[in-house]
């Protein structure tokens, strides 16, 4: 076997491995956004009104507004549930622009398991986050 038929196969390999990866990543967030719609529905089913969501600058106490309404599903207020029923990071850089004008963070995939490689080490399955939240009820 010639080196660039040995080149030609490990491309094909890397090639298939990368769109087995792309399909499993595309059926996972599927799924996730079907989780989020879920609990949308079931927080409204309950009653839990949406209220309006600030992004947080690090992890102190400065924040900003974002015109956005949903749901924190984490009680730091990192990640929420817009009653558009997209999932939002809302952590932000700092920016004394933003303290005035604010900031509108975009939609971001939601995860199956949410907080992976965050430095708190508290990661969990989506779908138990959401239960707690809504379990949670007003009192979150």
């Amino acid at each position: 076997m010639g080196e660039g038929s040995w080149r030609e196969q490990r491309r094909e390999v890397v090639r298939a491995q990368a769109e087995a990866l792309a399909r499993k990543k595309a059926a996972e967030t599927t799924r996730a956004r079907e989780l989020v719609a879920q609990f949308v529905a079931a927080m409204r089913s309950a009653g839990i009104e949406p209220g309006p969501l600030r992004a947080r600058a690090g992890e102190g106490a400065v924040t900003y507004r974002t015109g956005l309404r949903g749901w924190y599903v984490r009680r730091n207020h990192a990640m929420a549930v817009g009653d558009d029923g997209e999932f939002y990071l809302l952590d932000v850089p700092r920016s004394a622009a933003a303290r005035l004008t604010g900031v509108r963070p975009a939609p971001s995939d939601p995860p199956l398991q949410a907080g992976v490689g965050g430095r708190d080490g508290e990661s969990m399955p989506l779908e138990q986050l959401l239960r707690q939240r809504l379990e949670a009820g007003s009192d979150f």
